[in-house]
């Protein structure tokens, strides 16, 4: 083998090892890479709802998959995304339009690549009651499923629950 021969084939060999380190698979880069990608995808959409919320828009139909369904605090179940920004954006000039979030904590686990639950703690204040009187500030915990379709992250399934300090009375025996 000539010099030249070796010198290339050593710095092939160097590259194959740089790319893909003893004890890695071949793509985990990339998978760890994508995930990271996607996981700040979902972490900026969850904070763009938080924005919009904060402005009093209602959600947009077109962030939602076509058999979305959508529970608010109250349970008032919302299905399809036609029925969800309809209902939410008239929610948001009535009840909740001087409502705004503060966001505590979210947190995103994959469950497949392409479907991701995200639990997002949040501090509500503002939102009025059925005389218009401002509520008390509340802590609520919401449970978001968005799956990726087509590249694009929308969400499925969407539930929001108040969280309450104190632990329901034990049933009697």
């Amino acid at each position: 083998m000539t010099q030249m021969s070796q010198t290339i084939t050593i710095a092939i060999l160097a590259m194959a090892l740089v790319s893909h380190p003893p004890g890695s698979q071949a793509g985990e880069i990339t998978q760890a890479t994508v995930r990271s990608e996607d996981e700040q995808a979902i972490r900026t959409i969850c904070l763009e709802i938080i924005k919009r919320f904060n402005r009093h828009e209602g959600p947009r139909a077109g962030d939602f998959t076509l058999d979305a369904d959508f529970v608010n605090i109250y349970g008032m179940w919302r299905r399809g995304p036609a029925e969800i920004e309809r209902r939410q954006t008239e929610r948001m000039k009535t009840v909740l339009r001087e409502a705004k979030l503060t966001l505590l904590d979210l947190r995103i686990r994959f469950i497949r690549p392409d479907v991701a639950i995200v639990h997002q703690s949040q501090e509500a204040s503002g939102y009025l009651d059925g005389d218009g009187k401002t509520m008390p500030p509340q802590r609520e915990l919401s449970v978001r499923v968005l799956v990726k379709d087509q590249g694009r992250w929308l969400t499925t399934a969407f539930q929001n629950t108040i969280v309450r300090s104190v632990e329901p009375p034990a049933p009697a025996k």
